[in-house]
């Protein structure tokens, strides 16, 4: 029975890479996948790679916010016989689109395997990210650290002096140039003047 799967972690976690290397296993046992990218995220390519920050990359799909991925991909399945789909930066999702996922794996029996943000730099999680973490079958944390050792949870958004920054649109697109993983703790620290 095919499943719907998210495994979430914060920034620096390597959901990228543990992404390339599941779909480099189904290929290598002559599987066929398909790669999926929100075309919001350009931050690596606008030809639609998935970069991992240890080099790895692999050609992607990109979508746009109003695509119906459940059609897409029922279309790319009649061309190539899928065996699973592979969706990075899921947090970018709409709600519907993430339905739109679920009926992939229901109706066409293809497992859907999301990796992304659980949350936002203030701690809201985003709409895709809720959705899935909301119907997905099964829900993974992909853990990285803080500087201090404790698991990192939470994204910090710096400016380009470095500096925390606590408001501003949910989505601005960056990597480590904009963004720090921290713990709870650590974050609250850089999040204080927000919070009271």
């Amino acid at each position: 029975m095919a499943k719907l799967y998210f495994h979430f972690g914060a920034m620096n976690a390597g959901k990228s890479t543990i992404l390339l290397q599941a779909a480099h296993n189904y290929t290598e046992r002559g599987m066929t996948v398909l790669l999926l990218k929100p075309a919001i995220d350009n931050r690596d390519s606008d030809t639609g790679e998935i970069v991992s920050r240890i080099g790895i990359k692999q050609q992607a799909i990109m979508f746009s916010a109003d695509e119906n991925l459940e059609e897409f991909i029922a279309d790319e399945h009649l061309n190539k016989d899928l065996n699973c789909v592979f969706l990075d930066e899921a947090q970018f999702l709409t709600r519907d689109q993430v339905w739109q996922i679920a009926a992939v794996t229901d109706r066409l029996g293809i497992p859907v395997i999301c990796y992304g943000l659980r949350t936002d730099f203030q701690g809201n999680l985003f709409e895709g990210s809720a959705a899935l973490m909301a119907i997905a079958d099964n829900i993974r944390e992909i853990k990285t650290l803080c500087w201090c050792g404790r698991k990192a949870t939470m994204n910090l958004r710096t400016n380009a002096a470095g500096l925390p920054v606590t408001e501003g649109d949910q989505v601005e697109i960056g990597g480590n140039d904009r963004y720090i993983s921290l713990c709870r703790q650590h974050w609250r620290k850089y999040q204080t003047s927000r919070l009271k």
